[in-house]
């Protein structure tokens, strides 16, 4: 294969940056559909997103491999991207925190859920209660401490 003469690969390089973008565009505005899903627990929903952002994601990693093997064969080409690239950066670091922000809400309620089965089934989770003896009871029902 020939190398593309410059101005071709400047337009595929804006091309790819492009459709990078907007794939970001997109998935930030899948991590908020996901944060409202998890606010009113709509699974369906969840389910939805989590569909949406892993498609979004194989999308901007075949993306991201055009564009690397771009500018591979044109090195000259980085200064026409980077504007684009920083850009694009940005984006990355907003769809990062707002997936850590729904990640840290959804292990926070999957902490209280199971705590609470953990209290309805009588088994202690991690952390638990230590005996006499110092070894972790099995059980959070009552024993008795003393008789008179």
């Amino acid at each position: 294969m020939s190398p593309l003469p410059p101005a071709e690969v400047q337009e595929a390089l804006r091309a790819v940056s492009g459709d990078m973008q907007q794939a970001l565009d997109e998935l930030a505005a899948t991590l908020e559909a996901e944060f409202a899903a998890v606010r009113v627990l709509d699974s369906a929903a969840l389910d939805g997103a989590g569909e949406r952002k892993r498609e979004l994601l194989r999308q901007l990693e075949k993306l991201d491999a055009e564009r690397r093997q771009l500018l591979r064969e044109a090195p000259h080409a980085h200064g026409a991207a980077s504007a684009a690239w920083s850009r694009i950066k940005q984006s990355l670091r907003t769809c990062q925190q707002l997936n850590q922000r729904n990640g840290s809400i959804v292990n926070t309620r999957l902490g209280h859920v199971r705590e609470a089965l953990s209290i309805l089934t009588g088994h202690v989770g991690e952390g638990g209660l230590y005996d006499q003896g110092g070894g972790v009871r099995a059980s959070l029902r009552s024993h008795v401490l003393a008789e008179a």
